[in-house]
């Protein structure tokens, strides 16, 4: 299991993958999850492992997203008690099954950022180059480009600009730096990608004329819309080396804007599209769950069956206690 487990790291590294690893880091038995169980956490909140079940894998999932959405760790306890707020610990109820606690330690593990440059430029090399020092994974797209000018590339592609066969995902960033060798052809197929960030190295005046060119050549507007041009921020650079620095500093710069504000983790809040079990306190989505009950029209969902159990005995007891 150990070994499977390394295997899925390094692949999901090797693909650029985000992900978070949770471990049981402490228990209070009775639970089902025990110290060093470990999972893998996707981006899309699918758990690969085991860290025990019933309310443990719901809580650690959202968690894990919420790490991997702030870049920051934490530590997530569930535990029958009542909730007690401490620094650096994120409380759940745990009152379904068992009865015991647990601790359950989150890390994301965030993927290099990457940096896909389209072009042999000298603002293309000295980018690479830049980029490459701050530990992004950078790729370069240009025919004929001489490896020497771009020797801390992770791979450079000598071909047309075609990016059928370069990895694209939504975090990456293309600059368009081909000033003048296949602008045209760079910037359609960059566009026609899922990137987060799409820059072009080109004045207002030759950007409107390349743009106005692919859309005769049925490329919409919108689409278009996505590039930023000219690329970096408006810090008066003039030389390659400035151009650089101030598309790094964009990039840089827009990458912490997707990262989201920091929320509070003492009092964990469902989402809107989320219910509240009225019994453990737990967020439960409505759309998965699959326990309920109904209770004078209006249903009512749980994280387990102890729980609904406990609802329907006295369900008085608990309805002014749920959101939905």
């Amino acid at each position: 299991m150990w070994e499977r487990f390394l295997n899925k790291v390094a692949e999901l590294i090797a693909n650029g993958e985000r992900f978070a690893i949770a471990t049981v880091v402490r228990c209070e038995p009775p639970t089902s999850g025990k110290p060093g169980d470990k999972a893998v956490i996707l981006a899309d909140g699918t758990v690969w492992g085991w860290i025990g079940g019933g309310c443990a894998q719901p809580v650690v999932a959202a968690e894990a997203q919420k790490a991997l959405a702030e870049g920051k760790p934490r530590l997530v306890r569930l535990s029958p008690s009542a909730i007690r707020a401490e620094t650096g610990v994120v409380d759940y109820p745990m009152t379904c099954h068992s009865g015991g606690a647990m601790d359950i330690y989150v890390e994301p593990v965030l993927a290099r950022p990457h940096l896909l440059v389209l072009g042999r430029s000298p603002v293309a090399q000295i980018l690479a180059r830049l980029a490459a020092a701050i530990d992004h994974a950078v790729t370069v797209v240009a025919p004929e480009a001489d490896a020497a000018n771009f020797s801390d590339v992770k791979r450079l592609v000598r071909s047309d600009f075609d990016l059928a066969d370069v990895r694209v995902t939504p975090q990456t960033c293309i600059v368009v730096s081909t000033q003048g060798e296949g602008d045209e052809d760079a910037l359609a197929q960059a566009v026609n990608t899922n990137a987060a960030y799409i820059g072009f190295v080109a004045s207002k005046t030759k950007a409107q004329k390349v743009f106005d060119y692919l859309k005769q050549k049925g490329i919409a507007a919108e689409t278009l819309g996505r590039v930023r041009a000219p690329a970096g921020l408006n810090l008066g650079s003039r030389s390659p080396e400035e151009i650089a620095v101030s598309i790094l500093a964009e990039i840089v710069q827009f990458r912490a804007a997707q990262v989201q504000p920091a929320v509070s983790l003492l009092t964990p809040e469902p989402r809107s599209e989320e219910s509240t079990d009225p019994i453990c306190g737990m967020a439960v989505d409505p759309a998965k769950a699959r326990h309920k009950s109904e209770q004078a029209g209006r249903f009512f969902y749980f994280c387990c069956d102890g729980c609904k159990e406990a609802f329907d005995q006295q369900p008085e007891k608990y309805i002014h206690l749920a959101k939905s």
